[in-house]
């Protein structure tokens, strides 16, 4: 079966504070695109999220996260009928039912525990055709046997490890970035605390890590560059031997880790694209969902850990950078099976439009 026009349907968790999942779709999207120019795309958001005006792909704009607009985005899913239905980390069970009724396959994206467990319900498992784990097996674990047990008894596949979902870097766009920032490869400190919307009780933690950032050029001499995140509020500030940028799309964000010395990043998806990548880390959880990963990745050696603290974040750099940890640190990136995600993610979709999978436009 040839599809003349697949209908791509993305419904990720949105929100005014973090963009995890809405990143982890589009960058899903774009590949989409490349893979099947004529495809259409179309995402469901909440309005209130700060990507929500400026997705590259129609979109249909909520209220709130989809996940509450029950009938909102049924209704949606009726009138559009698409052919393959995304929900990353997202939707009701009456949503997943609603999509297979209408003939739609189903794709569930879990990035924790206790989504994987969420999507292994046997009655949302019934209406799951894919369910993805975008984390490597060492940060998640095994499902458990009683897990195991149902998911036989119903006839449905376990949970697929993916890994991290990223654009691979490329060295001609790289080149352009350092340029555009006066940059040299290998030479910087790259800082990011994710979406810049994380709070804790002494404000927006990426404050923090410009702190530290301040600090870590007055220590070591060595250029930083920190990336605020569209979703802080506040004015974006420059200083001696920092570059504060903004925002950045993903694939620059790729492009400026690949390239950097080390990153001081916060535990989302950016920190397993880093240790994909075998990039060095020092780590710091900024929401509840990462310090269960933070701490994995930890024991495994792969990252470094602290606290936000912006002395600390200074101080444990510097370690690094002195070469305590950082050998052992490479021994286990290098040692590490964490790869990108992304083809296998287009090898299922293909399997389930049952149609060769395109090569890249």
């Amino acid at each position: 079966m040839t599809l003349p026009r697949p209908k791509f349907l993305f419904v990720p968790v949105s929100s005014a504070e973090g963009m995890g999942e809405y990143m982890r779709s589009l960058i899903v999207a774009n590949e989409v695109k490349q893979r099947w120019p004529d495809a259409d795309i179309r995402f469901i958001l909440s309005r209130h999220a700060p990507y929500a005006a400026t997705c590259p792909y129609p979109a249909v704009l909520l209220d709130d996260t989809p996940t509450k607009n029950i009938k909102a985005v049924n209704d949606f899913m009726s009138f559009h009928l698409p052919d393959v239905v995304i929900f990353d980390a997202s939707g009701r069970r009456s949503q997943l039912v609603h999509a297979k009724k209408l003939g739609a396959k189903v794709i569930f994206i879990s990035q924790h525990k206790r989504k994987r467990s969420r999507g292994m319900k046997v009655l949302r498992a019934r209406v799951t055709d894919s369910h993805w784990v975008v984390q490597p097996q060492f940060a998640i674990g095994d499902i458990g046997w009683l897990e195991r047990l149902k998911l036989r008894l119903i006839d449905k596949a376990e949970p697929e490890i993916i890994g991290p979902i990223f654009v691979n870097p490329s060295e001609t766009r790289q080149a352009r970035l350092l340029e555009q920032y006066s940059l040299t490869k290998g030479g910087y400190i790259l800082l990011n605390a994710g979406s810049g919307g994380h709070q804790n009780h002494n404000g927006y933690v990426v404050e923090v890590f410009a702190q530290a950032a301040v600090s870590i050029f007055a220590t070591t001499a060595i250029p930083c560059v920190i990336v605020y995140g569209p979703s802080y509020p506040g004015e974006v500030y420059t200083s001696e031997g920092v570059t504060a940028i903004t925002s950045l799309n993903h694939a620059s964000m790729i492009d400026l880790l690949d390239a950097s010395k080390m990153a001081i990043l916060s535990g989302g998806d950016t920190l397993l694209q880093a240790i994909a990548l075998k990039k060095q880390t020092l780590s710091i959880a900024v929401a509840r969902d990462q310090f269960f990963r933070v701490k994995m990745c930890k024991e495994k050696g792969l990252t470094s850990s602290c606290q936000p603290n912006a002395q600390q974040i200074t101080d444990s750099l510097v370690k690094m950078i002195d070469g305590h940890n950082s050998e052992s640190l490479q021994v286990a990136l290098a040692n590490c099976s964490c790869k990108n995600g992304l083809d296998m993610g287009m090898s299922i979709m293909s399997d389930l439009l049952n149609e060769p999978l395109p090569l890249k436009s």
